[in-house]
């Protein structure tokens, strides 16, 4: 089982901007001014960033949103799905009503044109019980290890965990994460990273000092090193990060630039030991949406058809 991929989704935003759905339980969302250029700055930054990936060799599918409904946070699709190693592709439920606009079946179509579907998870319904689990948002995944780890939030349901676990065969790990107001945090990976060798994380947030124990073994167990970060780091989206890996196989950890220019010179220098740094500025998708380059990605780990074929 890979931990890494080469196959990146996104999806270019048509309907940008601050989303006061998402913002009941988003504290990294901030109220902007109007700005008549909001979304052309999103799509400069959008198209920046697949610019960035595809000439570091990533092999990235853009598609583009469609204009109606409007979906103010499509820009975020790793929420909605998720693609797996076995053929598996899932749905999850999602806390907003107007994001659950996103999921859309011709995106799923166009996937489908390059990578081989099995089994297709549908957890959507349990929208309408008002339980939400919002994919690799809410869960950083030990894909070789079949752990995942969450922390409880109003988007991430103990019950939903559990099933999508089962179904997966994965262990996982709930905990609670605060931010520095004491706040739930509302997504697992605005504070925590998995690499294939190396964990970013807040420990400070998890305020449970026998759970943040409990992750700490975890991680140790399974040969992660830990690259802990600050509360004020979380706040800048350096634990929103992605590690992936281009045709050659080399290591790159996807990062925004505020991200990046948060780190202190030793965290720099642990995580390049192993990976290559890419940080694209995301500053207007990440004041007015709360989210930054890893919410951006969605991980395929399909089989590729010819794989298949062959």
């Amino acid at each position: 089982m890979q931990q890494t991929t080469q196959h990146i989704m996104m999806v270019r935003p048509v309907s940008f901007g601050y989303n006061p759905q998402t913002a009941e339980n988003n504290a990294f969302q901030k109220q902007m001014p109007q700005d008549t250029q909001v979304l052309a700055k999103a799509q400069a930054e959008f198209d920046g960033m697949v610019n960035m990936l595809q000439a570091a060799g990533v092999d990235v599918l853009v598609f583009n949103d469609t204009p109606q409904p409007p979906k103010p946070s499509a820009v975020f699709p790793n929420n909605w799905v998720s693609f797996h190693e076995e053929g598996i592709v899932i749905l999850y439920p999602m806390y907003a009503p107007n994001r659950r606009e996103e999921r859309q079946e011709e995106i799923l179509i166009g996937i489908e044109k390059k990578f081989s579907k099995q089994i297709l998870l549908d957890f959507s319904p349990y929208e309408t019980m008002g339980k939400y689990l919002e994919s690799t948002g809410s869960m950083i995944i030990d894909r070789p290890n079949k752990l995942i780890y969450a922390c409880r939030a109003e988007r991430t349901h103990e019950q939903i965990l559990q099933i999508v676990a089962e179904k997966l065969e994965y262990q996982y790990l709930l905990f609670d994460a605060r931010d520095e107001n004491q706040q739930l945090i509302y997504h697992t990976n605005v504070m925590m990273c998995m690499g294939i060798d190396f964990a970013v994380i807040c420990l400070e947030a998890i305020t449970n000092a026998q759970e943040r124990q409990q992750v700490v073994e975890a991680l140790q167990k399974t040969g992660k090193q830990i690259v802990e970060i600050s509360q004020d780091q979380v706040k800048q989206f350096a634990g929103n990060m992605l590690e992936v890996t281009n045709a050659k196989g080399e290591r790159l950890l996807v990062m925004s630039e505020r991200a990046f220019k948060s780190l202190t010179p030793e965290q720099v220098n642990t995580l390049e030991k192993s990976v290559r740094i890419v940080a694209p500025p995301l500053y207007t998708i990440e004041d007015y949406e709360g989210g930054s380059a890893r919410c951006m990605m969605a991980e395929i780990f399909l089989p590729l058809k010819e794989e298949v074929a062959g």
